[in-house]
């Protein structure tokens, strides 16, 4: 066998194994992947655990609160520091103390050495609303952080589709490419063959195939970068080739899409609003008194003398009772901050409207962009394959010289474009699906 026979087998074997350990990737398993390397999807996953976390600290707010403390002085001589705290007597007075002690006391000394230690307790009783209001502000953070990921989710779908289908039309438009390039391959062989090339026929031939090699590139580099970015967003090695099983539908069917009533978006807005609401509630709570229940204990230990401070000189106090804490004065602080929550509410309102009316055309945009395009899609293939035959006529009449090259290229690119128009409409069609989907599911 000659040696560039065996050459040429070796890189189709070659070729044969690189295709045989290809990935194969459907469009349901390529969005689980993206769906789970999405950063988006876990920052948003990480909001709703943040959202959960406020609701404990605004919990402990109910709960009684425990604060214990404990110190230790030693006071200081201004005076003289090498000496402690003390007060002389008086003569006088030290005379009478040994008349009636029958010890003679010149000085008192004060206790330096000072250990204080204590708890106490404050349980909240009733604060007109400022912390269960509070509370419910934050249950409605936590249900917009939950909807913030639903609406986080539909979107990475979507643009998991996008970019499969855009990958999938890639890969069509390369094979399609390399079919009119070897078409035109084959008329130029025909021209050659019959002994009749004439020069302008060959130069119409030789542009018209330098032209269609440009396009196979393109479409080649458009498929790489395609499948690139499809790698990226599904955590697939660079190195991986990838295998695209689904295909475009050869029909498709009614969509099953009712009237809008609620989208993820309504429903974070309306939480959005409920927060605030809330939050006005708790900051005017704020201006009203706070009724607590408290309670305490300390232990208190002084000497002059370090060691003997826990000997002697100790005492204990204990106490509870109710606790009215009134505001006086706060110079509107919490009348203010209230009327900043309620604009906040007003202005989430009229987001709300604006995203009814916004997005119920959107989805009902893409309903009738499907149906519209759907309705076209028979006719658009019926051109296509009016144009193939076309093209096939022309070939033929080509082949017999009863036609130009001019005429053949014309042909060829009227079908390459109805080709192209008919990928297109399919990829389109799909995609005002996965609207609508993303907006009403």
């Amino acid at each position: 066998m000659p040696k560039i026979s065996v050459f040429c087998a070796f890189l189709g074997c070659v070729f044969i194994m690189q295709n045989a350990f290809s990935m194969d990737l459907s469009l349901a398993q390529a969005t689980e992947m993206i769906l789970a390397e999405s950063q988006d999807l876990k920052k948003a996953e990480a909001n709703v655990k943040k959202a959960e976390a406020s609701l404990d600290v605004a919990n402990s707010n109910r709960w009684f609160n425990i604060k214990g403390t404990a110190s230790y002085m030693n006071l200081i001589n201004v005076t003289d520091p090498s000496k402690s705290y003390g007060v002389d007597l008086p003569p006088e007075l030290g005379g009478l103390i040994a008349q009636a002690s029958g010890m003679q006391i010149d000085r008192i000394d004060i206790p330096d050495n000072i250990f204080i230690a204590g708890v106490s307790i404050t349980q909240p009783i009733y604060t007109f609303g400022k912390i269960g209001n509070a509370v419910e502000s934050v249950r409605a953070a936590i249900k917009m952080s939950e909807t913030g990921r639903e609406i986080t989710r539909r979107e990475v779908k979507y643009a998991a589709a996008d970019i499969y289908w855009t990958a999938k039309m890639t890969d069509e438009i390369v094979r399609l490419s390399e079919q009119d390039l070897n078409q035109a391959k084959a008329a130029k062989k025909k021209l050659t063959a019959a002994g009749r090339a004439n020069r302008s026929n060959l130069v119409k031939i030789e542009s018209d195939i330098a032209t269609k090699e440009i396009n196979l590139s393109d479409a080649k580099f458009n498929r790489d970068t395609a499948h690139r970015m499809l790698k990226i967003l599904a955590g697939i090695d660079m190195s991986e080739d990838l295998t695209l099983t689904d295909d475009f539908p050869k029909t498709f069917a009614d969509l099953d899409a009712g009237e809008l009533k609620s989208t993820p978006q309504w429903d974070m807005l309306n939480e959005q609003i409920a927060m605030y609401e809330r939050n006005a509630r708790s900051q005017r709570a704020g201006a009203y008194p706070t009724l607590a229940a408290t309670a305490s204990y300390n232990y208190l230990a002084m000497d002059t003398e370090f060691n003997n401070m826990f000997n002697r000189n100790n005492s204990q106090s204990a106490y509870w009772g109710l606790a009215l804490q009134v505001p006086i004065f706060s110079g509107g602080l919490h009348r203010a901050n209230a009327t900043v929550e309620a604009m906040n509410a007003e202005a989430a309102r009229q987001d709300l409207d604006k995203s009814k009316k916004m997005t119920t055309e959107e989805y009902n945009r893409a309903i009738e962009k499907y149906n519209h395009l759907r309705s076209n899609l028979a006719g658009l293939e019926n051109a296509r394959n009016l144009a193939a035959k076309a093209y096939d006529f022309s070939r033929d009449r080509f082949a017999a010289g009863q036609t130009s090259a001019v005429e053949l290229a014309e042909v060829s690119a009227g079908l390459y474009q109805l080709d192209m128009a008919l990928l297109n409409a399919k990829y389109n069609i799909l995609m005002s699906a996965e609207s609508v989907k993303k907006l009403g599911e």
